[in-house]
């Protein structure tokens, strides 16, 4: 099974105690001197985080919660569609915690995490987040997690155990293939399509392209990240002009519309691939 310890960090962030680290010889002058240089953050009453740490995962320890759910998921890299408030898990039976603001979700459940740490396992966390989130971006996440190589397929079996049984009808449209999370999204579109696609096809003289369509339409999802700037700009052309000559057709997608206007992306191509091979007539001016 998959853990944090191997992903984002290298060591799972925790908390120390007062009594911990006079446990280990650290005196209270030292104590109060490391505080006052800032090389440890007092969060709580008698509990002490280092320096360093992300202020999310500080937040965790002020409120005597950790990281978890799509706030841990998307610390770690991994698509999450919405931009969504804290998400925190709390044990079950914890007590005398600090208020707690109205935006934060809190997650009331058992980890297996240490005692002392302030994130929890990838795996509850996509167990978690496959709840919070709707079917579509559920399964964008879960490709990515994978995709990412923070878990496998052994680890995603697992997370279809602990899911309640409606969950897993998901399972089957997860693909680590896609690279984004809009690519996922694109790929759920087009199965809803009902055409026949292939997900990252290597075309000789082109490369490799997102989707290939019924055999001769590729299909592109474009973000500002990787095709922003000139020189991307002219190495899509260059593609696409190569692709041309091969008898295709591309459509570049912009990644923001496959997230926030699904229903215009779906009718476009839709419409495209209705005309198929058809020559676009200019129309009378």
């Amino acid at each position: 099974m998959s853990t944090l310890s191997d992903a984002a960090w290298p060591v799972p962030p925790a908390f120390m105690t007062t009594d911990g680290l006079r446990g280990v010889g650290v005196t209270r002058r030292q104590l109060r001197a490391a505080v006052a240089h800032g090389r440890l953050l007092r969060v709580r009453k008698g509990r002490y985080v280092r320096a360093g740490l992300t202020d999310d995962v500080v937040d965790a320890a002020r409120l005597g919660g950790r990281l978890d759910c799509v706030s841990l998921l998307r610390r770690l890299g991994v698509f999450v569609h919405a931009r969504a408030p804290l998400h925190l898990q709390f044990d079950p039976l914890a007590s005398r915690l600090p208020t707690r603001p109205s935006e934060v979700v809190a997650h009331w459940r058992a980890t297996t995490a240490a005692a002392d740490h302030l994130i929890t396992d990838v795996i509850e966390a996509l167990v978690q987040a496959t709840k919070c989130q709707e079917p579509r971006a559920a399964i964008a996440t879960l490709d990515s997690a994978w995709h990412r190589g923070l878990v496998d397929a052994h680890d995603i079996a697992e997370v279809f155990t602990r899911l309640p049984q409606k969950y897993r009808r998901l399972r089957p449209l997860l693909d680590p293939r896609s690279e984004s999370g809009p690519e996922s999204l694109m790929r759920l579109i087009l199965r809803g399509l009902g055409c026949r696609f292939d997900v990252q096809v290597s075309v000789p003289r082109v490369g490799r392209v997102d989707f290939i369509v019924d055999g001769w339409l590729i299909v592109e999802c474009d973000s500002e990240a990787f095709h922003s700037g000139w020189q991307s700009q002219k190495r899509d052309r260059r593609r696409d002009l190569a692709a041309a000559r091969l008898g295709y057709t591309t459509v570049r997608v912009l990644a923001e519309d496959v997230m926030f206007d699904r229903e215009e992306v779906l009718d476009a191509l839709r419409e495209i691939l209705t005309h198929g091979r058809r020559s676009t007539r200019v129309p009378n001016s």
